[in-house]
């Protein structure tokens, strides 16, 4: 009974743990992306071919169903848009949206499917991160980039017709997405997430 309830103890120090480490991890790869938007652009352009790869080899190789295949390659085709304008994502724009909702119908689809036909859960797990979670988590995590890629045009001042730029010694504080939550984190629990010296 005693070891019963260390176990507990023990699994609970491991979820705070593992919940410490992907929010670092997080918040790194955020610092990552903002400074490396190009990189981060080509990187994710190459996860959509590879994916797309992966797509066409479950239907040929492993007779996956035609509509699983045809919602894959129409959400790639919609994060292919989305690099378009990269690191600059309008979240109202209908190509975001209609990746947003994308992700929620290849979902449903696997979810359905997986529950129809037995696969091991390495397969499943496989498939999931592959082809599902890996590229909307790229995107999640690169959407606070665009408010610090250089130069960036700002508000137009009243009197002038020129828009003003920001440049590298001129960077706006203000910050969005998971980088500010990842800030306000940082305040609250100081010490606790690392921290990346930044050299202009």
């Amino acid at each position: 009974m005693f070891l019963y309830i260390l176990s507990w103890f023990s699994m609970i120090f491991h979820v705070l743990f593992l919940t410490l480490a992907l929010a670092a991890a997080l918040f790194y790869l955020a610092e990552l992306v903002e400074e490396y938007t190009v990189l981060t652009a080509k990187v994710i352009k190459g996860m959509v071919a590879v994916t797309t790869l992966v797509y066409i080899g479950l239907l040929v190789l492993e007779s996956f169903p035609l509509l699983i295949i045809i919602a894959g390659l129409f959400t790639n085709g919609l994060y292919f848009l989305l690099l378009k304008d990269f690191p600059f994502i309008e979240l109202t724009s209908p190509v975001f949206l209609g990746g947003v909702a994308m992700v929620f119908v290849n979902h449903y689809l696997a979810f359905d499917h997986f529950s129809s036909v037995w696969y091991p859960f390495s397969e499943i797990l496989a498939y999931f991160t592959i082809c599902l979670w890996i590229l909307p988590f790229a995107f999640f995590v690169s959407l606070s980039a665009s408010e610090n890629v250089l130069p960036t045009a700002s508000t137009v001042p009243e009197d002038t017709t020129e828009p003003s730029y920001s440049y590298a010694g001129q960077r706006s504080s203000r910050r969005h997405g998971i980088l500010a939550f990842f800030n306000f984190l940082s305040k609250k629990t100081e010490g606790y997430l690392p921290t990346r010296t930044k050299s202009y």
